[in-house]
């Protein structure tokens, strides 16, 4: 352990993970200053509701296409199930299920 560690974490991680957490927090209350000081247009709007979407094919997306067999039908499986149920948990316990049940057969 490194001289003056916290938790045993060394003191420039501690720093990175600190800066990271004042970021994350600058940027939300940022958005909720811009947001309290303009009056956003309806075209505006309408874009910003797009974002949580494409944020997360963005994330997801590069993992699908890395991904083998397992994490395919994981997303298959979560797909029909929420298109089926309606269920966000129901969802994710059917394709985590799925990803399992390959794993052991494989």
């Amino acid at each position: 352990m490194a001289s003056g560690a916290i938790w045993g974490l060394d003191p420039l991680t501690l720093a990175a993970i600190v800066g990271m957490a004042v970021a994350t927090y600058a940027c939300r209350a940022g958005g909720y200053w811009v947001f309290s000081k303009i009056t956003p247009t309806p075209f505006l709007r309408a874009v910003l509701t797009y974002i949580p979407g494409t944020l997360f094919v963005s994330f997801v997306l590069p993992a699908l296409v890395k991904g083998g067999v397992q994490t395919a039908a994981g997303a298959v499986v979560t797909l029909l199930v929420m298109l089926r149920t309606r269920s966000f948990p129901w969802s994710m316990l059917g394709g985590t299920a799925a990803v399992w049940a390959i794993w052991a057969w494989r």
